[in-house]
């Protein structure tokens, strides 16, 4: 059921608390509220901007990308979710990533990141206007980080 990863009742209870915490941290809706969470998860899996997110592990693996997501770095469902993230960025651009995740893990959120990532077959791209936050179980205790993002270009 990977092609449709928005059906699974784990990624379905994922999406709620992606979506939640975002509301929580920034006072805005992440996408328009639907009749059930399952239609919510396939509005967020369908969104025409970029969702990711990494769990708690000492080298975070990401647990979810949408569709955008999963198009953008050129990973299918399985193989992105077992990613660890900081492959998402080169190198050079770890340093200030492993800086942000952290500022984020203090405030709960940051805005207006951009950075440099590259796809997995090497295409570098540049991301703009990202917002990072930290995500919240049911107990409200925080159980990963996410990021979104509208805005991307491919670097030559």
């Amino acid at each position: 059921m990977t092609d449709h990863p928005w059906q699974q009742e784990a990624v379905i209870q994922h999406s709620q608390r992606l979506i939640n915490s975002f509301q929580y941290w920034t006072k805005k809706p992440l996408i328009a509220i639907a009749s059930s969470a399952e239609e919510q998860a396939r509005s967020l899996f369908e969104a025409s901007f970029v969702v990711v997110s990494h769990g708690t592990e000492a080298d975070p693996i990401f647990n979810y990308g949408n569709a955008q997501a999963l198009n953008l770095w050129g990973f299918d469902w399985k193989t992105f979710t077992r990613l660890p993230s900081r492959r998402s960025a080169e190198p050079i651009e770890q340093t200030e990533r492993d800086r942000l995740l952290s500022e984020a893990k203090i405030r709960g959120y940051i805005d207006n990141y951009r950075g440099i990532r590259i796809s997995s077959m090497g295409q570098r791209f540049s991301i703009e206007d990202v917002i990072l936050w930290d995500v919240l179980d049911e107990n409200h205790q925080c159980c990963g980080q996410a990021a979104t993002f509208a805005h991307w270009n491919l670097i030559d």
